[in-house]
């Protein structure tokens, strides 16, 4: 009896790939970092997403750091002078005094 060689359609298609692609060991780290970098949930899209956010966030951070420095530098200002502000714009007079209104055109 005559062996029969079973015969493997795509024998002629891998003898033709070069030897690292036709690695067993190759093929799955190829696929691991296919679905490492591509499918998987924390994906290298999604990583750039989140660094965008993150580095949103760090300038609007610096953003409004810089606002409540100004705000409380003008709140001392205006404790300083309350009485000032309060004169200028409500004409408020204190007992016993009279205001003078004067606009210039």
């Amino acid at each position: 009896m005559a062996s029969k060689k079973i015969l493997n359609p795509f024998e002629p298609i891998l003898k033709k790939l070069p030897a690292p692609f036709r690695n067993r060991s190759f093929l799955v780290l190829a696929a691991f970092f296919f679905i490492m970098v591509f499918v998987d949930r924390h994906n290298v899209i999604t990583q750039y997403r989140l660094q965008k956010a993150v580095d949103h966030l760090k300038s609007d951070k610096v953003f409004y750091e810089k606002k409540i420095k100004e705000t409380k530098q003008e709140r001392l200002d205006f404790e300083k002078n309350q009485e000032k502000y309060a004169r200028e714009k409500y004409f408020v007079k204190k007992p016993k005094e009279e205001v003078f209104v004067i606009e210039e055109y």
